[in-house]
């Protein structure tokens, strides 16, 4: 026959009779928001990209192609690429989604592969 080999670690072997304990952590409670620093409240809040493609479109009035918007976004200091390897990319995916879901009410209109425009196409 052959002897059992002991348990050489320090924890002791699982029964699966153990209890859970009956505490609980307590609920956590939403910290207050702060006020917003002084001279903030001018400033404009963040666009999206698909909000930044939506202002570039307006302003040129004419169909862009996603590489065109992120550098047009880019160079307006709307939006810019938080170090994503594909922005354009990721873009078109946003566009054609809105384009897609929202029909008629999208903010913009496919006008051939790749390039998009606005639908009001009016400068606001």
């Amino acid at each position: 026959m052959t002897a059992k080999k002991k348990r050489t670690s320090s924890d002791p072997a699982p029964t699966g009779n153990k209890k859970k304990s009956a505490k609980t952590p307590a609920p956590k409670t939403p910290e207050p928001q702060s006020a917003p620093a002084a001279g903030t409240a001018n400033a404009p809040s963040r666009l999206s990209a698909l909000d930044a493609a939506a202002l570039v479109l307006r302003q040129s009035g004419q169909p862009m192609s996603c590489p065109e918007l992120i550098e047009q976004m880019a160079a307006k200091g709307y939006w810019t690429s938080p170090k994503g390897q594909t922005p354009a990319a990721t873009l078109y995916a946003a566009i054609a989604r809105e384009v897609k879901l929202k029909g008629t009410a999208s903010r913009f209109t496919k006008t051939g592969p790749g390039r998009f425009a606005s639908r009001d196409g009016a400068d606001s």
